[in-house]
């Protein structure tokens, strides 16, 4: 018996193999741009598209643990694109991280950041440090350096030494610290910290202190705005305490005063 193969045999339906290899069998071309300095090049077409870092985010280490605290405002250029972002990123239950710069570069490398921490927990039997952590994010950043990502961020929490906090940047950067804030935001947000920061300040007034922060931030800054979100971390992991929207915080802090009226006219009836 014989097979009958033709149908297992190639055909071309659309015409002859030579009319469709045509158009594939020269290479792409394009005009290699014509520049002396290609690396001052290669730098301004990465800021072209690198996004600004147009939100408002702080933390910061107080005898009880670590306050951390941010907006929800979303921006693309000179648009609002969201008011609901969730830029207090829950790594494991005693860490979190912060939200500044491209919103899909941050969520990416922090989820798999907490994807890394757990690995090392179930390796050695023991939750990483926050300087662990810390160092992971940096180096993984550091490996992409000039590819383009946008993150600032902080990572916050709790670990055996106790309250840790680092900013880590796209380019590789880490800072050590007590006090932060990243974003088109934070000058403001760092003027009412510095002014109502103490290190003996209870759960409530560092909670206050930073919605206050967050607040004034988007009072200011046109990037900035939405909920602000209050999460706090402690050596039982972090929980949050608030998420507040921001217009309706002005009323708080402004309360709407009834008008006075200097003098009232009243009307003279006629003789």
């Amino acid at each position: 018996m014989k097979l009958d193969t033709s149908g297992l045999e190639p055909t071309a339906p659309f015409g002859s193999s030579n009319e469709l290899n045509d158009g594939f069998s020269a290479a792409p071309s394009f005009e290699i741009p014509d520049t002396i300095d290609f690396d001052g090049f290669q730098k301004e077409a990465v800021q072209m598209v690198k996004p600004a870092k147009g939100t408002t985010t702080l933390a910061f280490i107080f005898k009880e643990g670590v306050m951390v605290a941010a907006d929800s405002r979303a921006s693309m250029g000179g648009y609002i694109s969201s008011q609901s972002v969730k830029k207090i990123i829950e790594i494991n239950p005693y860490m979190l991280g912060t939200m500044a710069g491209g919103a899909a570069d941050c969520q990416f490398w922090h989820r798999n950041l907490g994807i890394k921490c757990r690995l090392h927990e179930l390796a050695n039997k023991r939750r990483i440090s926050v300087t662990g952590a810390s160092k992971l994010l940096a180096n993984i950043l550091f490996s992409y350096r000039g590819m383009g990502l946008s993150v600032g961020t902080m990572i916050a929490g709790w670990d055996e030494t106790g309250p840790g906090l680092y900013y880590v940047d796209s380019e590789g950067g880490r800072l050590k610290g007590t006090r932060f804030s990243v974003g088109s935001g934070s000058p403001y947000a760092y003027g009412v910290l510095d002014n109502g920061y103490r290190y003996d300040m209870s759960i409530e007034e560092a909670a206050e202190l930073a919605r206050r922060a967050i607040y004034h931030a988007t009072f200011r800054d046109a990037a900035s705005g939405g909920v602000a979100s209050v999460y706090y971390v402690g050596p039982n992991g972090w929980k949050k305490l608030s998420g507040d929207d921001v217009g309706e915080l002005h009323y708080e802090y402004y309360p709407v005063l009834p008008n006075t009226v200097e003098q009232e006219m009243v009307e003279v009836a006629a003789a």
